[in-house]
């Protein structure tokens, strides 16, 4: 994936820049590129000055300091508090502003010390000319005044497969949410746990370490996705890639009237499971006829089996990589007694 300038940092490269920190962080006095001065009454030194004079000085959204150069409690940095916001400087990430919901924010998840670390870029605003972002040493916070809910880091496994989709211009959107622990994530267990996001729309990305009792594509690391579609037939939708092997699965889960009339009308059935779902990129013709069928079979066989429960499942897994079978074998009693919708 092609890097967005000032885009969501990986973990990898968070760990990275915090372990050359734990190195160099005993050289912390930001060497003064110009001579100190004292402004409204405090001093302002080295990098900080410079950085705050290439702003404008007091006439900048800053305005006057209300502290003097501070080391940050890690060592390996310093900072000053200004009317309007901070500026905090290591040797590694260099000086750069925090202000506004973002510094509230930034503030809240533990300042430097919390897992985005320190800035490495200044605030930016986004393409749509509304939002802004500014990227940490362990991911980027995203802001839009009516559609955000606030500010919202993006990081890791899930910030990258959001990259794909577009950022806050794409599928998405912006975040609405915080990461968070969930249940149920690439399994239908209390015990398949991850990390879940919400964005808008509805919609959350998803990440599992990956679990023995989970999905098959869940069995080691994977990320996915789930709409929650609320049509008459269908619930919510979630996508699911490993990242290890690349394979998909999509897993449907009904209404009570999905089992009970899903199979009336297949088109109707196919179009209310991607509603609110981003449908599988670059699917082959081969896998979206394969998907098809096993949904259809899946919803064809809902009915209570005494002792057995649903045939079908009572959720629906579709696995990209079964073959494109013929219909007869999708559907005929028989053959679904055997294979059970999911075939090789």
């Amino acid at each position: 994936m092609a890097k967005r300038p000032r885009s969501v940092a990986s973990r990898v490269r968070a760990a990275a820049l915090l372990t050359v920190g734990a190195f160099a962080g005993m050289v912390v006095q930001a060497v003064p590129a110009s001579a100190d001065e004292v402004v409204c009454g405090k001093w302002v030194r080295g990098a900080i000055l410079e950085k705050y004079r290439s702003m404008g000085g007091q006439g900048s959204p800053l305005g006057c300091p209300t502290t003097e150069e501070l080391t940050t409690p890690d060592g390996r940095g310093k900072y000053t508090h200004f009317q309007g916001g901070s500026i905090y400087w290591t040797s590694q990430t260099g000086a750069h502003p925090v202000w506004g919901v973002i510094r509230d924010k930034w503030a809240s998840s533990g300042w430097e010390g919390g897992k985005l670390g320190y800035p490495v870029g200044d605030e930016l605003t986004n393409p749509d000319q509304q939002g802004k972002r500014q990227e940490f040493e362990g991911g980027t916070f995203y802001w839009h005044p009516t559609r955000s809910n606030g500010a919202h880091a993006v990081l890791g496994r899930i910030g990258e497969l959001w990259g794909q989709w577009g950022w806050e211009g794409g599928t998405f959107g912006y975040p609405t949410s915080d990461e968070m622990s969930g249940q149920k994530i690439g399994g239908i267990l209390d015990s398949n746990t991850g990390v879940r996001q919400q964005f808008e729309g509805d919609r959350q990305l998803l990440w599992s370490p990956g679990q023995s009792n989970a999905y098959e594509v869940c069995h080691s690391e994977c990320v996915g996705y789930v709409g929650y579609n609320l049509t008459d037939w269908v619930y919510k939708t979630e996508v699911y890639t490993n990242l290890g092997n690349g394979r998909r699965s999509v897993h449907v889960s009904p209404t009570e009237a999905g089992f009970q009339d899903a199979e009336d009308d297949f088109e109707e059935h196919w179009r209310q499971v991607w509603s609110n779902t981003p449908y599988l990129p670059n699917a082959t013709q081969a896998e979206v006829n394969s998907v098809g069928k096993q949904l259809h079979c899946h919803a064809m066989y809902a009915y209570e089996i005494p002792g057995l429960g649903r045939l079908g499942g009572e959720t629906w897994d579709l696995e990209t990589w079964h073959s494109d079978v013929p219909w007869e074998y999708a559907i005929d009693p028989q053959d679904v007694f055997d294979h059970e919708c999911n075939w090789e």
